[in-house]
């Protein structure tokens, strides 16, 4: 019976060796990016044709956070614009994507 016990520390805690544990390598410190960092990395990367930057950019987050950080940098840009421009966000967006209007 104990040496099942033994079997299953050894499993849950490998490094364990007579009661001690063993002095692990420090993993390198990783920076923390949220998902609109990675948004405008990507996107920025994307316009300037720079795919390295972008593959980078896409492993900071799940595609998924990746895919709303984009999509909220896209909603943020074009009410930016269309301010700046005194039109509509709809009117922006159709001229932005060479459209007819609507």
């Amino acid at each position: 019976m104990t040496e099942i016990f033994r079997a299953l520390r050894r499993a849950v805690a490998p490094g364990r060796r007579g009661g001690r544990t063993a002095e692990a390598a420090p993993a390198p410190v990783r920076r923390q990016h949220n998902l609109f960092e990675a948004a405008a990395t990507f996107v920025a990367a994307s316009a300037e044709d720079d795919e390295e930057r972008m593959d980078e950019a896409s492993g900071w987050v799940s595609p998924e956070q990746l895919s709303f950080g984009v999509s909220e940098l896209a909603c943020r840009a074009l009410i930016a614009l269309a301010r700046e421009r005194g039109e509509s966000p709809q009117t922006v967006a159709r001229e932005l994507l060479g459209l007819s209007h609507a």
